[in-house]
């Protein structure tokens, strides 16, 4: 089977590249081939046969006073045109749609479609929700300005996104953001996806909330790697060192950092240990009985996890599946978790960890508190967690090919 895996970073940037990255080297590792297309960066690792990519595009920090940038990303040509060089050169069987707004914008799903009735093949296209792009045009169903958790634009609301200037606080990008999602909708571009995935029940509940994409959502959780599941077996049969707190991952005001940082000035006499960087980095470094050790990977990032005693999730904005709460749990380290999203979908409350009111830094304190001093309790959970069984990569590839990509 062909694969495109279709992104618009090609490069390592969050946990929607790890998953198109971890997923497409399993889809070649079991004789598929697979090939990708975004945006060309000095930093890409993966690639077409055709070298077609388009052209580079930061919305974060580009200015929008070029006449052509604010249509572009609504709607890109450039996109659209380049795909189609790459369709055509590769002939898919499948287009694995992932991270694709403002950057490529959904211009690359007429490209299928155009070259579809130019070839005569049918294309299965398939799109996999990393955040809720499809139903709130910032993608996060939070106003940043307040931090205010918000379904104001479900059901096709999206006037409120310019109201509420909820894309990065700006007037001009939240009208442009709300200009986008009514041009998509309008046109119905989304229901030209024949299957869309969703990591979470809480994300596939709110797409749902769409019609035109209730019929057309499936529920599959990530996956972990193959080493992580032997890794967790290894670390659940020694001691764990019982010595600190964790919190890993980006260190910014949505990811609740913030409220943690609260709760540890609040707890002196327990140690926590942070690993990330993000804009609260300087706040981070402040904290007496917080140590960081900034960016952390690969078998270090492992050994931190299975060290703790426990790990804490605080998210304040409506986390889809995430990748670092199952990688806690399968090193057999329970996790503190916020109530937000789906997130505590993956944690059994009093079995593997425990759940709290997103944001409530009382509420996170008293749990924080009751689990260090109840050591016993945390061992017990970590030995729960020697039960759990996510999908490995390969288990996750067999369940696509045959249930979604088929």
């Amino acid at each position: 089977m062909k694969i495109l895996m279709v992104n618009k970073f090609l490069y390592p940037n969050g946990g929607s590249e790890t998953y198109i990255f971890k997923l497409g080297e399993e889809l070649q590792r079991k004789g598929h081939e697979v090939q990708y297309f975004g945006m060309e960066h000095e930093n890409r690792i993966v690639g077409n046969h055709a070298q077609c990519y388009t052209s580079n595009m930061d919305f974060h920090t580009g200015r929008l006073t070029k006449l052509l940038y604010p249509f572009r990303i609504i709607y890109s040509a450039e996109a659209k045109r380049k795909m189609g060089v790459v369709l055509r050169d590769m002939n898919p069987d499948v287009v694995h749609l992932n991270n694709i707004n403002f950057q490529l914008t959904p211009s690359v799903i007429y490209a299928v479609r155009s070259y579809e009735k130019k070839t005569g093949r049918k294309v299965k296209i398939v799109y996999t929700a990393h955040d809720y792009q499809w139903v709130c045009p910032n993608h996060m169903m939070r106003i940043p300005a307040t931090g205010q958790i918000c379904f104001a634009c479900r059901e096709g609301h999206f006037g409120n996104c310019s109201k509420n200037r909820c894309i990065h606080n700006s007037r001009i990008k939240s009208l442009l953001g709300t200009i986008e999602a009514r041009f998509y909708e309008k046109r119905r571009t989304y229901g030209m996806v024949d299957v869309i995935i969703c990591p979470s029940e809480f994300m596939k509940k709110q797409l749902d909330t769409n019609p035109l994409l209730a019929q057309k959502t499936v529920m599959m959780r990530n996956f972990i790697d193959e080493d992580a599941k032997q890794t967790g077996k290894e670390a659940g049969r020694r001691d764990k060192a019982e010595d600190y707190v964790l919190y890993f991952g980006r260190f910014a005001q949505e990811k609740g950092t913030g409220t943690l940082l609260e709760a540890c000035r609040a707890l002196p006499q327990i140690p926590f240990v942070f690993a990330g960087t993000g804009p609260l980095q300087e706040q981070v470094e402040q904290v007496s009985n917080v140590h960081n050790k900034g960016f952390v990977t690969g078998d270090a990032l492992k050994e931190l996890i299975a060290g703790a005693r426990f790990s804490v999730y605080p998210s304040e904005w409506y986390e889809n599946g995430p990748f670092s709460v199952m990688e806690s749990l399968v090193y057999g380290t329970p996790v503190l978790v916020s109530d937000l999203g789906g997130a505590p979908e993956l944690v059994q409350a009093g079995t593997t960890g425990e759940i709290f009111r997103g944001g409530d830094v009382e509420e996170l304190t008293e749990h924080i508190r009751d689990l260090w001093e109840h050591p016993e309790v945390c061992r017990k959970y970590s030995e729960n967690c020697r039960e759990i069984n996510f999908d490995t990569v390969g288990e996750y590839c067999d369940k696509i090919v045959r249930n979604v990509y088929a």
